[in-house]
């Protein structure tokens, strides 16, 4: 029983620890963009498709210019 006295508080003193580092990872932007790493993984930079998809992805409301080919699905 005794034991109990300890592990209580230490357990609320963890989950309250974790509480506060999930909230500091949301303020500081941990989980902004999710996608992006894993989808960039597959494509090589000198793509040109590619290149393409990231200025159009960067700048949605920019029309793409005549002379990049547009993305591959």
């Amino acid at each position: 029983m005794a034991a109990l006295y300890v592990m209580i508080p230490v357990a609320i003193i963890v989950v309250a620890l974790a509480i506060w580092l999930l909230f500091w990872a949301i303020d500081n932007g941990q989980y902004d963009d999710l996608d992006s790493p894993a989808h960039n993984i597959l494509f090589d930079d000198e793509d040109p498709a590619h290149k393409a998809g990231l200025a159009e992805a960067e700048h949605p409301d920019k029309p793409a210019s005549r002379d990049e080919e547009p993305p591959r699905a």
